[in-house]
């Protein structure tokens, strides 16, 4: 097992003759600052959090190397970004599969809500895309910049005896256990995160994902052509929700939970059934499961090791949103860690807590909040999935919504119609405590009926 000791992003990527040391014998005991050698950074995880770090340190002329144990994979996600994502990330329309201008959603009782009158397939619309795709843009950008992108499964980390030592890093690359040093960590490697393990980040509750991708036929397919579709009730998630996203050839179908994992083929079963006629013909051509956070970690900064995205649990609740988060939250890390090192000469643990943790929630920390009392006041049963569902047919509600997706900002709305819209809100609950009532006994009857 050897020990790489960086001095350049291109030492791997060219096979440059590097130095090997014994890491029980010869350590680097010299304090390390911006005029002695460059900062070795590694990043672990090369998904949208991942990457985006690893772009951002390369920026800065730190050397960074970005981990991904697998480059070819994708995780079970709808792929719906903001419209603000594409310019703010530079990403190339080239990317994006389908311009969705059409959002049904589908209450309990399959009533439905079009969410068109504010999206536009020209200039208000919501792209979508794989995740393989928007990943490997981003990596490969990332290289293009300057840092060293290995295919490895990273497997342990070793601490620092002192402020001034580096990390050694395990990993597994091409069938072998290797280490190299690094004098900070972003941890991007998702919902089971290694590295946050490693760091005693603590513990959070995660929801499971499950899709399918179903390749259709083409006049099934038509259908989707801008239409997404959002199904909302218990039979398919008891405290999240189903979709249909169509992609380039085929919809991605699926649904997550938290309360319920051991039964997500049956939520799943039960999501087809309502689909319906739409899914006949089709043909499964990916399966995929996955982890998601429901809130972030207890600590997301320990010494110079930084979580973001999943990893950090910055996927939100009621929407579950996290491919902008996660991006977000990657340069935010690496433009943080860039600044300290030009700025101090040195990373460290308050630093990082004032430069990146500080900035993310100052901006951040109010929507999550707001989208997880959404989640508290309408997912918990169906009546208030009801209630969600007729808030979402109202003009002003549409309006707020996507001016807050779309731009991800917290408009702050009229005074006077948001004073009407929590009458509206309170009239719609109760109402829909009664409907979901009768919902759930005709549920039970259909049941009873056929056992």
């Amino acid at each position: 097992m050897a020990m790489v000791s960086i001095t350049s992003p291109l030492l791997l990527a060219h096979k440059t003759k590097i130095t090997t040391c014994n890491s029980s014998h010869r350590r680097c005991r010299h304090t390390i600052t911006a005029s002695s050698r460059p900062l070795r950074a590694a990043v672990i995880g090369g998904g949208p959090a991942g990457a985006s770090a690893a772009e951002s340190l390369a920026n800065a002329n730190i050397s960074t190397f970005l981990f991904e144990r697998n480059p070819t994979g994708s995780k079970p996600c709808g792929g719906a970004i903001p419209l603000c994502m594409m310019e703010e990330f530079s990403l190339p329309h080239s990317l994006i599969d389908r311009h969705v201008s059409q959002f049904l959603l589908l209450s309990p009782s399959n009533l439905p809500s079009l969410f068109s009158r504010h999206l536009s397939a020209d200039t208000h619309y919501i792209p979508m895309l794989r995740r393989e795709v928007l990943d490997s843009f981003l990596r490969e950008r990332a290289k293009e910049k300057g840092a060293v992108v290995v295919p490895g499964l990273m497997t342990g980390i070793k601490m620092p005896r002192s402020e001034k030592e580096p990390y050694v890093i395990q990993y597994i690359s091409e069938g072998s256990t290797q280490t190299i040093e690094a004098d900070v960590i972003v941890g991007a490697d998702g919902a089971n995160s290694r590295v946050a393990r490693e760091i005693g980040a603590g513990e959070y509750a995660t929801a499971i994902a499950f899709q399918e991708r179903i390749r259709l036929p083409p006049s099934a397919m038509s259908y989707y052509t801008d239409l997404a579709e959002m199904y909302l009730g218990s039979n398919v998630s008891p405290d999240f929700y189903a979709w249909v996203f169509p992609k380039c050839d085929h919809v991605a179908v699926g649904t997550g939970t938290v309360s319920s994992k051991p039964s997500i083929k049956s939520l799943q079963a039960s999501l087809h059934a309502r689909a319906g006629t739409k899914l006949a013909g089709g043909t499964v051509i990916r399966v995929e499961a996955h982890p998601i956070p429901e809130h972030p970690r207890p600590r997301r900064v320990i010494g110079r090791v930084a979580l973001v995205g999943d990893a950090a649990g910055y996927v939100t609740k009621c929407s579950g949103e996290g491919i902008y988060f996660a991006a977000k939250s990657g340069r935010l890390c690496g433009e943080a860690i860039g600044k300290l090192w030009r700025e101090e000469g040195k990373v460290t643990e308050s630093g990082l807590k004032r430069e990146y943790l500080k900035k993310w929630d100052d901006e951040f920390s109010g929507m999550f909040r707001f989208l997880d009392l959404l989640h508290k006041v309408f997912y918990k049963d169906d009546a208030g999935k009801e209630a969600l569902a007729e808030m979402c047919a109202d003009a002003y509600v549409q309006k707020r919504t996507f001016e807050c997706y779309l731009d991800k900002k917290m408009v702050v709305g009229h005074p006077w119609e948001e004073m009407k819209l929590a009458w509206r809100t309170v009239g719609s609950m109760v109402r829909n405590r009664v409907l979901g009532r009768e919902v759930e006994r005709l549920r039970m009857l259909e049941a009873n009926l056929s056992v």
